[in-house]
């Protein structure tokens, strides 16, 4: 099974990923754009990851509708 996130994480990480154009598919590259906003290292980081998750799903379902 994988890990479950908060939906504290998955309501942020939509809500950041819909405001900010500079989203990457990159964990350190969503690091560094959140950088000291966040209250804690560990909520930045599991928003961050979250981020990837949801740049990858929105490129795979960018390459299937254009093929």
């Amino acid at each position: 099974m994988g890990k479950i996130k908060t939906t504290l994480i998955k309501r942020t990480a939509r809500e950041l990923s819909q405001r900010l154009e500079s989203i990457s598919p990159e964990f350190e590259g969503n690091k560094k754009i959140l950088g000291n906003t966040m209250p804690s290292k560990k909520l930045r980081n599991k928003i961050a990851g979250y981020l990837v998750r949801i740049e990858k799903q929105r490129q795979k379902h960018a390459q299937s509708l254009s093929a």
